[in-house]
Parts: structure tokens; C-alpha cells; sequence
């Protein structure tokens, strides 16, 4: 039986990456906060009971769960209504800020030069971009298993898939990673 304290410390020690992982899901910033606090208010209240050792992998088939129920309701949705900042121009990003997009603690502990440091966000973008390129499930298994750093046991029963399945995926999501990176001129 988890303790508060130990089910506490577990949520904030998953929060970021399970963000993270369910940005490049869903690629919408507060819709990846509502899903990742929907997830761990499930946890919370219906497996607060279970032992801790339960926890990671409950916590990772509830976010699934309920990313894949955010797409269904997006589908229908969208089927109805249409959101008018939808209609926006693309590239408009005139409510955005600079500087909101770089953390105090990045800048602190981030000694190279302004030019070394913009190659390396670079670098980054590309990356999380080629990963919102990938098909669904390819994406889900390469972040569940390279990100959250689950098994390949552990990444099959979080997506409801065999063991083969998962194997498959990463696989595939590598080549294609690899492939498109190289083509942007980003090796290892």
C-alpha cells in the first residue's frame, strides 16, 4: 500500500517526462496538461491503494488510456465544431514570448558559447520534430520505451500489444528517425 508521501513523490517524480511524452502525442501544450493531471487524478484515486512497485506501470496505461480518449473526442469534435483560433494564420505567434520559452535553470547551468547553444536547441527541435512524424504507435512505443525508459515487458502492457509488437516499433521508429535525421544532416 502506497503512502501519501510515496504516492506524492512518485507523481513529481514522473510529471515532467510524462509530459513531455504526452506533448509529442498530442503536440498541443495545454491539452498534454490536462491529460497528464486527468491521469495521475485516476491514479490517485481509483490504485492510490496499490503497492508502489504498481504505480509505474498503472500510471502508464491510465496516460495512455487517456491520450488515446483525447483523440477520440477530438475526432468527434471536430466532426461539429471548428475553434476559431483554428482559423488563425499559420507562424502567428505574436502572444508568444522569447524568453518564457527558456528556463532560469537551463541558462544557469549552460556554460557554452550563444552559438554552440543555438546549434544545440537546434538540434533538438529537429529531433522532437521527426518524432511528431512518426505513425501513433511507433511514437508511443519509442517514447515508452527510450523516454520513460520502460522494458520491452513493461512497454507492451502499457500498450496493450505483445512484445513482438513493441520490438517492431521501436525498431521501425529508429530507422525512420535515423533516416530523417541524417537527411538534415544531424548524425550521431
Amino acid at each position: 500500500m502506497a503512502t501519501d508521501k510515496e504516492l506524492n513523490d512518485f507523481l513529481a517524480s514522473v510529471e515532467k517526462r510524462a509530459f513531455k511524452r504526452c506533448l509529442f502525442q498530442v503536440r498541443d501544450d495545454e491539452a498534454a496538461l490536462d491529460i497528464v493531471q486527468d491521469s495521475m487524478m485516476k491514479l490517485a484515486e481509483h490504485y492510490g491503494n496499490k503497492p508502489v512497485a504498481e504505480l509505474p506501470m498503472l500510471f502508464q496505461r491510465i496516460l495512455s488510456n487517456s491520450t488515446l480518449d483525447w483523440f477520440r473526442r477530438k475526432k468527434t469534435r471536430s466532426q461539429f465544431f471548428v475553434n476559431f483560433s483554428d482559423l488563425a494564420p499559420l507562424g502567428d505567434d505574436s502572444d508568444m514570448e522569447p524568453l518564457d520559452a527558456i528556463s532560469s535553470d537551463e541558462i544557469s547551468n549552460w556554460a557554452p558559447s550563444g552559438e554552440q547553444w543555438l546549434q544545440s536547441r537546434e538540434m533538438v527541435a529537429a529531433i522532437e520534430e521527426e518524432i511528431q512524424k512518426l505513425p501513433a504507435r511507433q511514437r508511443e512505443a519509442f517514447l515508452l520505451r527510450y523516454w520513460e525508459e520502460l522494458d520491452v515487458a513493461e512497454t507492451a502492457a502499457a500498450m496493450g500489444c505483445t512484445e513482438g509488437s513493441v520490438k517492431t516499433h521501436c525498431s521501425r521508429a529508429i530507422l525512420a528517425l535515423v533516416k530523417a535525421l541524417k537527411a538534415k544532416g544531424i548524425s550521431s
